[in-house]
This record gives structure tokens, sequence and C-alpha cells, in this order.
């Protein structure tokens, strides 16, 4: 029988996931999310286990809402090109299994910029702070993970009022979770 362990950011993101799905709060950016994952994944059997990263998301690109399942997550403030010439793979593109074919860009940087966006948008359709180490952390211990964003802002100025959209993105988060875990 699959297991489910739920990860975000901030309590606000999981509020409504269903009760008896373990939920672990991260913190916010990539290493955060990284070392969150592994300690929950140290130790535990993983046999069934799927993780699902629920998490709120800026939309890189004009008319994108609602919910997404990327296929694709990718470390956007890595410098990769340079560190391929040093021949070195700096795994800045991580496949995620059963998405929709969206790109998510994941870094540090809290998009708020149109210069920032519009650079991104050329790679990705959407932003986020933590799915890279997520995902990451998860194929290190091999473990499946869902990626699953709500678009709450289209990652511009508007993003600064992140705090008061989250809780409409949780509720759409929450009822993905109640759906999906209950098939």
């Amino acid at each position: 029988m699959t297991q489910y362990l739920a990860v975000s950011a901030v309590a606000g993101e999981a509020r409504y996931v269903p009760e008896g799905i373990p939920v672990v709060i991260t913190g916010v950016g990539k290493t955060a999310a990284a070392v969150a994952v592994s300690r929950a994944l140290a130790g535990r059997e993983t046999t069934d286990l799927v993780v699902l990263n629920l998490g709120t998301t800026g939309a890189l690109r004009d008319g994108l809402s609602g919910l997404f399942l990327p296929s694709v997550v990718i470390n956007h403030d890595v410098n990769a090109a340079a560190v391929r010439a040093i021949g070195l793979d700096p795994r800045d593109e991580l496949v995620v299994e059963g998405g929709d074919g969206t790109v998510l860009a994941s870094g540090d940087v809290f998009v708020t910029d149109p210069v920032v966006r519009a650079r991104l948008a050329e790679r990705a359709q959407l932003v986020d702070m933590e799915a890279y180490g997520v995902v990451y952390a998860c194929q290190e211990y091999g473990v499946p993970v869902r990626v699953v964003k709500h678009v709450s802002d289209s990652a511009d100025e508007a993003a600064l009022d992140w705090p008061a959209l989250v809780d409409a993105s949780a509720k759409v988060l929450g009822e993905w979770v109640r759906v999906a875990t209950e098939a």
C-alpha cells in the first residue's frame, strides 16, 4: 500500500493536507529543502513511499494559472555551462516522472524582477525556490516524487503579495492530495 509524505516550504502551503498524511516543512530555499527531505528519508522504510512536493509557484509566462505537475525541474541559479566546461555534470535538470510536461525553474532567488522573469521564461513556465532540492534528495534516496505546484502569482512585483495569496493555493493543493491519495 502506497504511503505518502507531503513536503512544503512553509506550513501555510500544507494547511489543507488531509489528516493521516505526514507533512515535512522544509523552510525556504533549495538547501533547506534538500536537508529537510534527507532527514525525513534517512533511516525510514521507503519501499512504498511517494513524496509529494506541494507548494506555490510563480508563473513566468502571462496567462498561466491553476495547478501544474512539472516534468522537469531546473536549478536556475547555478552556472551549469561553466561547470560543464570544467568537465563536471552540474545535474541542473532533473526529470520528474508522471508530470504534465511543464518545466519548473527552481532557485534561491525570489523572483520579482521583470528582467529575471523574462530570462527564466526562456527555459521554463514556472518558478519556485524548493522543488529542485526536494527532487534531488528524493532521487538520491531512490524515492518517487511528484511535484505539485499551484500558481499564486506572476513572478513579478505582485509576488510580494504572496502571504495573502498562499491560502487559496493551499486549498487547491490540499484537494489535489485528497483526490490523488484516495484513488
